[in-house]
């Protein structure tokens, strides 16, 4: 009877354990090697990835979209395994983060641009700031020289001789002429937020949190990044994976025509789709 019993012991245990180990759902131990996970922004990020879907579809890919609402876990679920592959994000967020974090990813194609925008409630025209007015932006580093751009392209600011505009900070302004007060300890997620509650003068916000609110950046915006922006959203995996045929047959399809066509007719300039 003893026997017995530690024999059925045994057998459960193992079946348990089986259970456990076939129930990861990490993107790294799938066995299907026609499914793709792929994290992404809400908007716009994740409705062009729908659109892709029924593609790829075709050509016997199962993508499968998990959302995200902050810039932070897309990377670090990569990194863990629980993605293939990501689309969030521009090209030196991607590098900070890989400075910070040591991770190693791939850039594996640009798909569109969100242009940067300052919202206000408060005035209708960038020129329209009062002295000492209060900017608010992100905490992501990534930002500021987008944001200072903006001002610097609207007369409202100017840089010290030598510095780009792609690689300036706050400590790289020379002029500030109407003594503008810039906060930028914000949580992306939350500008929004700070918008609508009429807080600060002028909110920075990037046009996928805009976009999810309803408001067109190209009409609502008192002003927005020009359109040569070097801030291309991209696809981003990892090194390991920067070659898998899925992942490249995923680039491909949002390079295509029918999607780039969506893309612009859906936002109507608000994301401008590129292919490189």
């Amino acid at each position: 009877m003893k026997k017995v019993l530690g024999l059925i012991f045994t057998l459960s245990l193992v079946l348990v354990l089986t259970a456990c180990g076939g129930s990861s759902d990490k993107a790294s131990s799938s066995k299907d090697d026609n499914k793709l996970v792929v994290g992404a922004s809400n908007t716009p990020h994740a409705q062009i990835l729908e659109q892709a879907k029924p593609i790829l579809k075709e050509k016997g890919i199962d993508l499968k979209i998990v959302k995200y609402t902050d810039y932070v876990m897309p990377n670090k679920a990569l990194d863990e395994g629980d993605l293939d592959a990501n689309y969030f994000q521009h090209k030196p967020y991607l590098e900070l983060e890989e400075k910070e974090k040591g991770y190693k990813f791939a850039d594996v194609g640009a798909i569109h641009i969100e242009p940067m925008g300052l919202y206000s409630k408060k005035v209708k025209n960038i020129k329209d700031l009062k002295d000492g007015a209060q900017v608010l932006l992100s905490n992501s580093k990534s930002d500021w020289p987008r944001v200072i751009g903006i001002f610097v392209d609207n007369g409202l600011l100017t840089l010290k001789d030598g510095v780009k505009p792609q690689d300036a900070t706050f400590d790289d302004i020379k002029d500030n002429p109407k003594n503008l007060k810039f906060k930028y300890d914000f949580d992306p997620a939350y500008l929004m937020t700070a918008y609508n509650n009429e807080e600060g003068d002028v909110v920075a916000i990037n046009s996928n949190f805009v976009v999810d609110q309803g408001l067109n950046p190209s009409k609502d915006a008192i002003a927005i990044e020009s359109k040569d922006s070097p801030y291309a959203n991209i696809v981003v995996t990892t090194e390991k994976k920067k070659d898998d045929k899925n992942i490249k047959e995923l680039v491909k399809v949002l390079h295509s025509k029918e999607i780039q066509d969506y893309i612009t007719k859906e936002w109507d300039g608000a994301v401008v789709p590129v292919d490189k």
